[in-house]
């Protein structure tokens, strides 16, 4: 009876390790983690185009949708929607975060046109237009 007792013990530490293990490794964890003490962080499925990607920078969360299309080539990613959901937290930001951010998606998706949402597009737009 005391040899089942240590065997499930000893399976009961190892399942422990195991979620520690797997909390510590988490994407989200980290994307949260790198929200809160306001770092750059991507948080994407590359091979998955349905899901969304996340960007954390200078504490704002930003998602993005990606759309597949076809190239000269190939099928890619051709399209991109940028967005965030709390529109306060974008208070600081300049456009030289906004153009750091779109080099950073254009790393990994190369051949897609980055498309953002309102009210980030209108001041990329004003830009734009003043040095035209």
């Amino acid at each position: 009876m005391l040899w089942i007792f240590r065997i499930v013990l000893f399976l009961l530490i190892i399942y422990l390790f195991y979620r520690c293990f797997k909390f510590i490794v988490n994407p989200k964890r980290k994307l949260e983690l790198a929200q809160e003490q306001k770092k750059f962080y991507f948080f994407d499925d590359q091979d998955n185009v349905r899901k969304n990607f996340f960007i954390t920078y200078k504490g704002v969360l930003f998602e993005g949708e990606k759309y597949l299309g076809t190239t000269e080539d190939s099928f890619e990613v051709v399209s991109i929607f940028v967005w965030t959901n709390n529109v306060s937290s974008l208070k600081g930001l300049s456009l030289k975060d906004f153009y750091y951010i779109e080099g950073e998606i254009r790393e990994r998706y190369p051949k897609a046109k980055i498309d953002w949402k309102s009210p980030i597009k209108e001041l990329l737009n004003n830009n734009d237009n003043e040095t035209s």
